[in-house]
């Protein structure tokens, strides 16, 4: 009897792994080395981005439908570079960048649209604010990597932000932030 229960068991598993893929989806991390994200802001006597190459992404792939079904990003507010170190010292006290190191985005659910287009929802945290967002993006692959680019924006006030201010004047409360994000396919 234990014999017909046991080759039983395994001719069911046998079945359900034909139909179910285990190794359907797999975690893919960003090649920091061509990726970014860049933000822009704008002062009303100048303009200025500020671009991070220490982009710490994780994207779950699904080998079979070949699409990415969840995205995870965290970058350090310090690790933007926006060519001027005393902007960039002041951007970390306006940020409160020592409370507050990371800004990040966790996907809930990322649909699939033509021509390559992505949308993803989730949540940005940035400055301790959580927030829903919806990001756009594009998708390109070429020599088996998976880019994905986009941009979108971020109000300063809905993070409890101060705006920075030059000569009595301050910074615009719009800022976009830009991203172009690589895997290995």
């Amino acid at each position: 009897m234990n014999y017909l229960i046991t080759r039983g068991y395994v001719l069911a598993t046998l079945l359900l792994c034909a139909f179910v893929n285990p190794m359907a989806k797999r975690k893919l991390i960003a090649d920091k080395a061509l990726s970014t994200v860049t933000y822009a802001a704008k002062h009303p006597l100048h303009k200025w981005e500020g671009v991070s190459h220490d982009v710490n992404c994780a994207v779950i792939y699904n080998d079979e439908t070949k699409q990415p079904e969840s995205v995870a990003v965290s970058m350090k507010v310090s690790s933007f570079d926006s060519n001027n170190n005393n902007r960039d010292s002041h951007a970390m006290e306006v940020l409160d960048g020592l409370k507050y190191p990371n800004v990040t985005f966790t996907s809930s659910d990322i649909s699939v649209g033509e021509s390559g287009a992505l949308t993803a929802n989730g949540k940005l945290t940035f400055h301790g604010v959580t927030k829903p967002v919806t990001l756009r993006t594009i998708r390109r692959d070429a020599n088996g990597k998976m880019t994905l680019t986009g941009e979108f924006p971020v109000n300063m006030s809905d993070y409890n932000i101060e705006r920075p201010s030059l000569m009595g004047m301050k910074t615009d409360d719009d800022m976009a932030l830009r991203f172009n994000v690589v895997f290995n396919l």
